[in-house]
This record gives structure tokens, C-alpha cells and sequence, in this order.
């Protein structure tokens, strides 16, 4: 259960969303029936041994409401407090979404990632507003809205999520605690959230190559969610070097990882297009860091030779220290069950 009551969300947030949150995607059994339990546990150790904070329990997979909810089960009894655990409110519909977040909750979840279904179509920013003030109603957790081209919400405003549907959220829905700001993939997508809203919510990025340098300029307490558990350790020891003023050395970090930085890059300019996140990808780039692996289900997006070649090699470049273990080992996984 949440450690705040609902009121209290805000004050919850400033004092604990603090640092770096990565992500974590599913493990299943190497027959895809069923949660690979030793393989969800060995990703969250190794997150918490790479510096993070935080972690995204990523729902953007096949996987079903309960099995979400033990996902979250087994996550949070591996972490016992080392790690604050974020649902990924993207299933299907208003209800599953809720439903999946009380679950989430009641297992042991601290906060909420709100998305919308691929089959919202709002033709106002009305319907926007109805029905995350509806999701949020639905929970007792805080939630952190997201301003992302991938709703394709860019039609309403620019930004993707209007500054005035932002506000009147923000004044009447009071467990919305954080917005994650990326709105028309620009820095003034952020930095504008940033100027209007940091009082009232924190404001974040989950870019790395934005928020770090900004840290210089801007008082960030909280980044996250994203893939950067692909970096290793390098985005929890940047963000904390850069928040203790000491931007010298967190820059030094930065530069060295460009290689990997522009790997990611390339190999993630498809979500452009397709407006989703290539999950496969995302976990391959974890595998390279230590963490599990193993196969996804279908219908899944999947990761090519090429594109396997080009995060390996950027890691190698940064002297990241990628793992060696041949690309066919990921499809199994390090902790193989079924």
C-alpha cells in the first residue's frame, strides 16, 4: 500500500522522488506461459547495484492485468524499500489502467506513470482532462503525468499536452505529483513545463543528454523513466555529481559516454515513426549491463543484427563495458526457467 494518504502525495513526492529511475521490463519463462520470478528479482538487484532510485515496472508488453500485478509482487519484495516502484498505467483501457494500478498498489507500488490506450483519440483537450482526472481518481497513488509525442496529442497543442489542460489538472486533481516533460521532443518542451509548474509539481526529464547539462542552470531533484540502466552506472553517478554542484565531473562522465549516447540514438529513431518504443530493444540494451534478458512475447517489435552490433559497439566505445556473452544468449536469458 501506499506510504502516503492521497492529500498528501505532493509533499510525499518532494521528499522521496529523488534521483535517477531506470526501467524494468518483464521477464517471462523461456515457453511464455508464465513471470519468470528469479529473472524479475535478478534485474532488480542489479538496478539497485547500478545507483538507481527508481524503476519503471514497464506494462507496454504482453502481459495481463494479475500477472502485472504479481510482476509488482515480486519486485517489491526483492527491493523492501532499496527501490521506489513506478506502474506503467498503459494497458488497454480507463478501466483496465486503474484496475491494474490498484492492484499494483496494494503490491507494493509507490507511484504511477500515466500513458493513454493507442485507441484514445480525444478530440479536446476535455477528453484529455476527463479521463486522466478520471484515472486519477481511480487511485490513491501519485501520479506523474507525461507530455511525449507518443500520444499523438500534438493536434490539441504543440507541446503535446496543452499548458492550460496541464494547469487546470495540477489545480483540481491533487495527487498529480510530477509531470515527465518532453513535449514536441524539444527543450523548450521541457523548459517550459520547468517555468510555469516547477513550484506546484516536480518537473523532470528523462533524457540524459538534456537533464544533465541543464543541472548547470536548473534545480532538478528527480529524473526518470527511461532506458539508461543501458549506461551503467553513469546516469545515477552524473545526476548526483550535477545536483551536488559538482558539474565538472559529472560533465566528464557525460563526454565519455556520448559513443553509447548516439548508439541509443540511432538505433531508438524509429519510435519517431511509429510513435512506440521498441521493448525488445530496450531490453537487450539491459542485458548488456547484467540484467536478464530473455524472450518477450508476441506480438513484440524485434532487434536486429545491426542494431544489436550498433548498442554493443557504442558501449565498447564509452568504455562501458558491455557484456561478451554472444547476442543468441540474450533470447535465453540469464536466469532460463520453463
Amino acid at each position: 500500500m501506499a506510504q502516503y494518504r492521497k492529500r498528501e502525495a505532493r509533499d510525499w513526492a518532494r521528499k522521496n522522488m529523488q534521483g535517477c529511475a531506470c526501467v524494468i521490463i518483464p521477464s517471462f519463462s523461456n515457453d511464455l506461459e508464465r513471470l519468470n520470478e528469479k529473472a524479475i528479482r535478478h534485474d532488480v538487484r542489479r538496478v539497485i547495484e547500478l545507483g538507481f532510485e527508481g524503476a519503471l515496472l514497464v506494462s507496454e508488453v504482453a502481459i495481463t492485468v494479475d500477472e502485472y500485478r504479481q510482476f509488482t509482487e515480486w519486485a517489491a519484495d526483492e527491493a523492501r524499500g532499496r527501490l521506489h516502484l513506478v506502474v506503467h498505467a498503459s494497458f488497454n483501457t480507463l478501466a483496465q489502467n486503474i484496475k491494474a494500478t490498484q492492484l499494483a498498489a496494494a503490491a507494493g507500488a509507490d507511484y504511477a506513470l500515466l500513458s493513454y490506450p493507442a485507441n484514445f483519440y480525444p478530440q479536446s483537450n476535455d477528453e484529455v482532462y476527463e479521463y486522466t482526472r478520471a484515472f486519477s481518481e481511480g487511485t490513491d497513488l501519485g501520479v506523474m503525468l507525461f507530455a511525449v509525442p507518443l500520444w499523438n496529442f500534438a493536434r490539441l497543442h504543440p507541446a503535446d499536452l496543452d499548458f492550460t489542460l496541464l494547469r487546470r489538472l495540477i489545480d483540481n486533481v491533487p495527487n498529480i505529483i510530477a509531470i515527465k516533460a518532453e513535449g514536441a521532443r524539444s527543450l523548450a518542451g521541457l523548459l517550459d513545463v520547468y517555468r510555469q509548474f516547477k513550484d506546484d509539481v516536480i518537473v523532470t526529464c528523462p533524457l540524459e543528454r538534456e537533464i544533465i547539462p541543464l543541472m548547470s542552470v536548473c534545480k532538478f531533484q528527480y529524473t526518470g523513466t527511461s532506458n539508461t540502466e543501458y549506461y551503467g552506472p553513469s546516469v545515477p553517478k552524473m545526476f548526483s555529481l550535477a545536483k551536488a554542484g559538482k558539474m565538472d565531473e559529472a560533465m566528464q562522465i557525460f563526454w565519455q559516454i556520448q559513443p553509447a549516447r548516439e548508439a541509443n540514438q540511432q538505433v531508438g529513431a524509429i519510435t519517431t515513426s511509429t510513435l512506440f518504443i521498441n521493448r525488445m530493444q530496450w531490453k537487450f540494451q539491459g542485458w548488456l549491463q547484467g540484467m536478464n534478458g530473455g524472450p518477450l512475447r508476441q506480438p513484440t517489435m524485434k532487434i536486429s543484427d545491426r542494431a544489436m552490433a550498433t548498442l554493443r559497439r557504442g558501449l565498447a566505445d564509452a568504455k562501458l563495458n558491455p557484456s561478451q556473452e554472444p547476442n543468441s544468449a540474450f533470447f535465453i536469458g540469464r536466469n532460463p526457467t520453463g
